[in-house]
């Protein structure tokens, strides 16, 4: 990748724009804010100047509510050969696409995870996306050409590249992130008319709560109405939990028994379901669980190996829980570790093997972060996920 254009210098438009010319990309800076574009420029972080021709890729780094129209614009300049954006909602942009006369083979959607408490372009930062996820949605009208120059993107600011349906991945974020900073939103409005004598004893405890509860308003806006069915879902979920915690709460206080041992019970079984669920989160290393097995499986750099890959295990029925890519330097140029349940090692690796593929079924030990040469993608996602995850040159 050459040349690329990024449409909006706020901070996560800057921080792609930085990783990109630190890796001698020619970048090319807009934004409706003059200033903005030359404070990112001011920063290393492109040039305000037009290009010259197409360039390879633009990136639309706008509000959800905009991506429609800032693409179909971009298309009917000639901008690029390819576009994707980094909004956290992607169905809506979709519909909007469509609705404003955009090509949605050019496109594809694209959410890097990786975030700052700050914004506009100061807030910048080259290093934002390494060892993050980066969502990509490819429609069904997604040309294969411009789904691999988003991967050689992601791949460009070092972030991981995960693949998943549009509405999947509202739903997802609604529950991992939408839901959580409203939440947040709301803990830190209290707080507003709060005495000075309050605020002075709070603990970590409230900081930790509240500490995403910043950010711009306006987008924030535009991203909860952008995915409110979703979002609303959740917080309907949400809103029952508190609900039965405010009844077992009230409960304790008063005089029968019977029912304070029932309310005891109730909120005893509400924070376990909490010690459990961010058990979940925190205990996320990477590291795949003593119930699966590694099966090492020999690729070339033949195109398509890796889709032919998991495809073939797709086939067989056997879900993927993780997998590491080793490149080596000698024929067959690397390896493949495909981590699945034990139960169904064994069978994979004689059916792989009769379909032709060199396998050998290892000890179940995982790379270290500092030698893997992708990161691990989440234990749910399905093996076209896993394909998307890795080099693009083994998988174009």
């Amino acid at each position: 990748m050459k040349a690329v254009s990024v449409i909006g210098t706020g901070a996560v438009g800057t921080s792609v724009a930085l990783a990109l010319t630190r890796r001698g990309v020619t970048v090319h800076l807009e934004d409706l804010s003059a200033t903005a574009a030359r404070t990112a420029e001011a920063m290393g972080a492109g040039s305000v100047r037009e290009p010259d021709a197409r360039v390879d890729l633009a990136l639309i780094a706008v509000p959800p509510a905009h991506t429609g129209a800032v693409l179909a614009d971009a298309q009917r300049r000639g901008l690029a050969r390819a576009y994707t954006d980094v909004a956290s909602v992607k169905a809506r942009p979709y519909a909007e696409i469509h609705a404003a006369g955009a090509d949605p083979s050019t496109f594809i959607g694209g959410h890097p995870l990786a975030a700052t408490d700050r914004s506009g372009p100061l807030a910048g930062r080259a290093n934002l996306f390494e060892g993050r996820p980066w969502i990509l949605t490819p429609s069904t009208r997604t040309d294969q050409a411009v789904l691999n120059r988003a991967l050689e993107l992601v791949s460009l600011c070092s972030g991981v590249p995960v693949i998943m349906d549009a509405a999947v991945h509202d739903r997802t974020l609604a529950l991992t992130s939408h839901a959580p900073h409203l939440i947040s939103t709301l803990m830190a409005a209290q707080l507003a008319q709060a005495t000075e004598a309050d605020i002075r004893v709070s603990g970590q405890g409230l900081r930790n709560v509240t500490s995403i509860a910043g950010g711009d308003p306006v987008l924030w806006r535009d991203i909860h109405e952008a995915n409110a069915e979703a979002l609303a879902d959740v917080l309907d979920a949400f809103a029952a939990d508190l609900g039965s915690a405010v009844n077992a709460l009230r409960t304790l206080g008063g005089s029968d028994p019977a029912a304070r041992e029932r309310a005891e019970a109730g909120l005893d079984t509400l924070l376990q379901h909490g010690t459990r669920g961010r058990a979940r989160v925190a205990g996320r290393s990477g590291a795949p669980s003593a119930e699966v097995a590694r099966l090492s499986v020999a690729v070339s750099e033949q195109p398509g190996t890796l889709t032919r890959l998991f495809t073939a295990v797709d086939e067989l029925g056997v879900r993927i829980e993780d997998v590491r890519l080793e490149q080596t330097q000698e024929p067959p140029y690397g390896k493949v570790s495909l981590f699945v349940g034990r139960a169904s090692a064994s069978e994979l690796s004689r059916l792989l093997t009769v379909d032709g593929w060199t396998v050998t079924l290892a000890p179940t030990t995982a790379p270290s972060a500092s030698t893997a040469s992708t990161a691990s993608t989440a234990s749910t996602a399905s093996t076209a996920e896993h394909a998307a995850a890795l080099p693009a040159s083994l998988n174009s």
